[in-house]
């Protein structure tokens, strides 16, 4: 009877913390997205604004300057909420390839286990063949 592998348990745990990296980077590419999409809207908004606004007065260029500078102030947190969230993801990325690189070595400790065992069932088997084929002829010849 084939012996289960030891440290089976392990593995599951294993598959569990990469199954639990795989979600946090998927997340985290999630947040990477969503800020990446913010800040081409913010682009697109400051690029419009400047199209389509005719300038007639001195007060309509000092409102439309400080929209310019509101949105490239908030150009510059969006970027920063990029940057920061790029390193998230780089950080989940880690984790992730940690983790698979744990499962994977437990992966192939089981494989080999799994190969061991099949090897030793064999040689079991054929030592049982054996003994049989060993005993019809020391008990009168084969029949």
């Amino acid at each position: 009877m084939a012996r289960r592998f030891p440290l089976a348990g392990l593995l599951r745990l294993r598959h569990a913390e990469q199954d639990h990296a795989a979600a946090a980077l998927a997340a985290a590419n999630d947040r990477v997205r969503d800020a990446a999409d913010a800040r081409i809207a913010a682009r697109r908004n400051l690029a419009d604004s400047e199209e389509t606004r005719p300038v007639t007065d001195a007060a309509t260029l000092s409102a439309l300057a400080a929209a310019r500078a509101s949105t490239r102030g908030m150009l510059e947190e969006l970027d920063a909420v990029a940057r920061s969230r790029r390193t998230e993801a780089d950080a989940a990325q880690a984790a992730y390839n940690s983790a698979r690189r744990a499962a994977l070595g437990l992966e192939k400790l089981e494989g080999q286990h799994d190969r061991e065992q099949a090897a030793q069932d064999l040689r079991t088997e054929q030592d049982a063949l054996d003994e049989i084929a060993a005993r019809r002829r020391t008990e009168g010849g084969a029949r």
